[in-house]
């Protein structure tokens, strides 16, 4: 094993010495070592339980035979930063988070890694390191925050956001506005919808990486802590067999977790972070794989944002296993894919029943589901000719023509949306807010949010290089590219041109001449960068297209993986034309 170092001779002694003052023993020197990384933080509620489940799991550890070392990772608050310039540093963190827990691991050699993690970035992060680095692995979630209640109803942290938008319409006033921020968020845990955190706890699962039924649980259930205790000992049991990530995380697995995704009615992120876990594994993944899988498989959970229910809800009424068991028995999962356990997605779900009980009604059973296709849509055309994300669920109309309301910033469109000055039809366009352009691809939740709050979310379209929260849902498409910042169509749209989004026919089109775009494109020129020192100018020279994850070694020489570079640079290659 890797920490093998630490057990050689008298050259080793000053290691062993160390060790001991963070207390290591004689006995203990004969043990595998294994990494606890930690989110924990009080920045967000979704990671301020997170110390007593690495605390629980280091416990669980020990009793297993093993020696944790605890390392704490960064974690930001999207929910806190959205609408803000600090937003710019929330897609950036998903890399810090995923290089810090790689340099740690390789630094101290360590023989597997449990990671605790519970919003929308170190859970990702915590999966590229893993996939990166390939020793036995496993993600702890850190548990959905249970909802707030005010005047009979549910609420999660976007109905604050969406009371902004009803607030600015003045359809409700200043004390209501304040009941539902003051009962918005009761406690710990992520975000009570099927939002990013959830999402991808949710592909987590599905993946292989984490317990089954692990990734919809409370954060303040005895529940999550129990579980957690179990992830330790089953990633002891991976140390010992070498059972390792990239075994898993196979094609297979990802094709799994896209269906899960799509039933139960997942975020927008999703895409992003798959495409960059598995150009982390060496998997072979595209933008374009997406779409075939969604027209197969129905949204089978009615669950918030534009469903319901919230996620204790859905963990009750069987959560994701019972909607994988659901997907096997009609030939829409890879069952033989492997888990961290050793056992495969078939065996684990042996004992599920085939359908949902009939007295619950978040999981639709399979002859009546909430949509008959997957809601994560795919579009090209003139304006995405690599591709774009569209959330469908909960629209009323799948496609849709209008003038075109051009912003440079999600600020100056945040402002002519409660000024008032959107209207019924109009398509909005918000760009340089790309990867690059931002930088870091920052989520337009305000915006969309005071789109429905004030009543428009049926009839009007949002199209932007930039990212949705898991929260958002209307006529909006996400992750245009190429980008504004890099030439990419979405920069030559002036206002009062026509746009179509057309979900059904998985199109997004500019209705301007060949000619005038090539005008435009040659009087066209590249904004100066918006930063040139520090984090944000570094991410924004590195990072590659979101159409291939965002990633930031895109480019780099891989030695440990030669056919996983020269297949991206061919699929981005090949998108660009």
């Amino acid at each position: 094993m890797r920490s093998d170092a630490i057990k050689l001779g008298f050259e080793r002694t000053p290691n062993r010495a160390m060790l001991r003052a963070v207390g290591f023993g004689d006995r203990d020197f004969d043990k595998p070592l294994v990494a606890v990384a930690n989110g924990y933080s009080t920045v967000t509620p979704c990671n301020i339980g997170l110390n007593a489940l690495t605390e629980r799991a280091e416990r669980a550890l020990r009793d297993a035979g093993v020696m944790p070392q605890t390392f704490g990772t960064i974690t930001v608050s999207d929910g806190i930063s959205m609408g803000t310039e600090g937003m710019k540093y929330s897609l950036v963190s998903r890399e810090v988070i995923a290089d810090s827990i790689e340099t740690v691991c390789n630094a101290q050699c360590a023989d597997g890694l449990l990671a605790v993690g519970g919003c929308d970035k170190n859970m990702p992060g915590a999966m590229i390191a893993m996939a990166r680095m390939n020793i036995p692995s496993i993600f702890v979630y850190g548990g959905t925050i249970k909802p707030g209640h005010y005047n009979g109803r549910d609420l999660t942290v976007v109905s604050a956001f969406e009371a902004v938008g009803q607030f600015s319409a003045k359809k409700i006033d200043a004390d209501e506005l304040l009941a539902v921020e003051r009962n918005s968020c009761p406690g710990a845990g992520a975000c009570g919808g099927m939002y990013t955190a959830n999402t991808m706890s949710s592909a987590f699962e599905a993946l292989g990486m984490s317990l089954m039924s692990s990734s919809t649980m409370a954060a303040e259930d005895v529940e999550k802590s129990d579980s957690t205790a179990q992830s330790a000992a089953t990633l002891v049991q991976a140390v010992h067999s070498q059972l390792l990530p990239r075994t898993i995380l196979t094609r297979e697995a990802f094709e799994n977790a896209i269906a899960v995704v799509n039933a139960i009615g997942g975020s927008t992120n999703a895409v992003l972070h798959l495409l960059a876990i598995a150009h982390a594994a060496g998997v072979p993944l595209t933008i374009h794989d997406f779409e075939p899988i969604r027209r197969r498989v129905p949204v089978l959970c009615d669950v918030k944002p534009s469903g319901r229910f919230v996620t204790t809800e859905f963990h009750h009424a069987g959560g994701v296993p019972q909607v994988m068991k659901m997907l096997l028995n009609h030939g829409l999962l890879h069952g033989g894919a492997v888990t961290i356990t050793g056992q495969t997605i078939a065996d684990l779900l042996r004992d599920i029943p085939a359908e949902p009980v009939h007295t619950q009604e978040v999981i639709r059973p399979w002859r009546h589901p909430v949509y008959p296709q997957g809601h994560l849509a795919v579009l090209t055309g003139n304006l995405a000719r690599e591709g774009a994300v569209a959330k469908v669920s909960g629209v009323k109309r799948l496609n849709m023509t209008g003038p075109a309301r051009v912003f440079d910033s999600e600020e100056e469109c945040l402002k002519a949306i409660i000024g008032g000055r959107i209207v019924p039809g109009d398509v909005i366009v918000i760009r340089y807010e790309g990867p690059k352009g931002g930088p870091g691809m920052r989520e337009m939740l305000a915006p969309t949010s005071a789109l429905i709050g004030a009543g428009l979310g049926d009839s009007v379209g949002l199209l932007t290089d930039g990212r949705f929260s898991g929260g958002t849902y209307g006529m909006v498409v996400g992750h245009v590219a190429p980008e504004a910042a890099v030439g990419g169509a979405i920069a030559l749209v002036e206002e009062g041109d026509k746009i179509t989004i057309d979900a059904e026919r998985n199109e997004l089109n500019l209705h301007v001449d060949e000619s005038v775009i090539a005008r435009r494109r040659a009087a066209w020129r590249p904004p100066v960068p918006r930063y040139t020192a520090g984090v944000l100018a570094k991410y924004a020279r590195l990072v590659s297209s979101s159409s291939l994850g965002a990633v930031t070694d895109l480019n780099l020489t891989e030695p440990w993986n030669g056919e996983k570079q020269s297949v991206h640079i061919h699929a981005h290659r090949t998108l660009e034309g």
